[in-house]
């Protein structure tokens, strides 16, 4: 399934995109697409369910995030070898872990704002999955068991803010609309290998990041029997999982985002998002 969550920024509707491409209407079935709907029983209920039968929802709304604000948004940093080296930092012999604040999330298409103060805004391309039933130190092999579905991430970053000062991570990537995710979540079914992902990400057109999940130092089912053996994952967290090279920061001389400019971004199977940058 591909659900989404539609309509007008706090006041989205819950759906599901047929095999036609179809936005139907879900909300006879959950109220929202959320921490709830989000456990392995109502994912096998709304999967049962004959999509042809749905209402489809007319015109093009908008799209927001499609998972309501969660628990926890937590982030893996330096996952892949080549952004580590363009960071200037080791290769991590474990998991770098931080968190994306709730508050940072954003729908796949709206506009990423840049904050007052903010001067180094970059980009980064990811995949997040969400947790579909309570973690508890449970090994990789039960890992997938856990996992709702997959779905795209745009980890926004203010560059200067994450390493400036005493260098906190969580302070450099939480500002409003910081957190972009969607278009859709996409059950595990339709990705049968989340380690064989193409991604991408453009500015103005111009490709500046292009990797596969296969690169990952750490991949998705270490993620989570890690993340689980230090904290209780719960339904409706949102984890995502590291970026392949082609920031901003790494580039000679860097490149930071300014009004106007727009990125694109996309991972097979999990369609695409687009955003204009714009000043506050």
């Amino acid at each position: 399934m591909k659900l989404v969550r539609y309509g007008p920024k706090g006041a989205e509707k819950p759906g599901l995109i047929d095999e036609a491409g179809v936005l139907r209407d879900l909300s006879a079935h959950v109220s929202d697409i959320d921490c709830d709907t989000c456990t392995n029983a109502q994912l096998d209920r709304l999967a049962a369910l004959e999509p042809a039968a749905l209402p489809q929802v007319a015109g093009s709304p908008r799209l927001g995030s499609p998972i309501k604000r969660p628990g926890h948004f937590i982030a893996i940093g330096l996952n892949f070898r080549d952004h580590a080296a363009e960071a200037g930092q080791p290769i991590p012999s474990e998991p770098v872990v931080f968190s994306k604040a709730p508050s940072s999330i954003n729908g796949p298409h709206d506009d990423v704002v840049i904050p007052k103060g903010c001067t180094k805004l970059d980009w980064e391309v990811e995949l997040a999955f969400v947790v579909s039933q309570r973690a508890w130190q449970i090994s990789e092999a039960d890992a997938f068991a856990h996992i709702a579905g997959y779905l795209i991430c745009n980890d926004v970053s203010e560059r200067t803010w994450q390493f400036g000062g005493s260098g906190q991570w969580t302070k450099g990537k939480s500002g409003p609309t910081f957190g972009p995710l969607g278009p859709y979540l996409v059950t595990t079914d339709e990705i049968p290998d989340p380690q064989n992902l193409d991604i991408f990400l453009d500015v103005n057109g111009t490709r500046r990041q292009t990797g596969n999940t296969s690169t990952m130092i750490f991949p998705i089912a270490e993620i989570i029997a890690y993340l689980s053996g230090i904290m209780v994952l719960e339904p409706g967290d949102v984890v995502t999982t590291g970026t392949p090279p082609g920031v901003g920061m790494g580039m000679n001389p860097p490149v930071f985002l300014q009004p106007g400019d727009v990125m694109t971004l996309g991972i097979s199977g999990l369609g695409e998002q687009r955003q204009k940058v714009v000043a506050a």
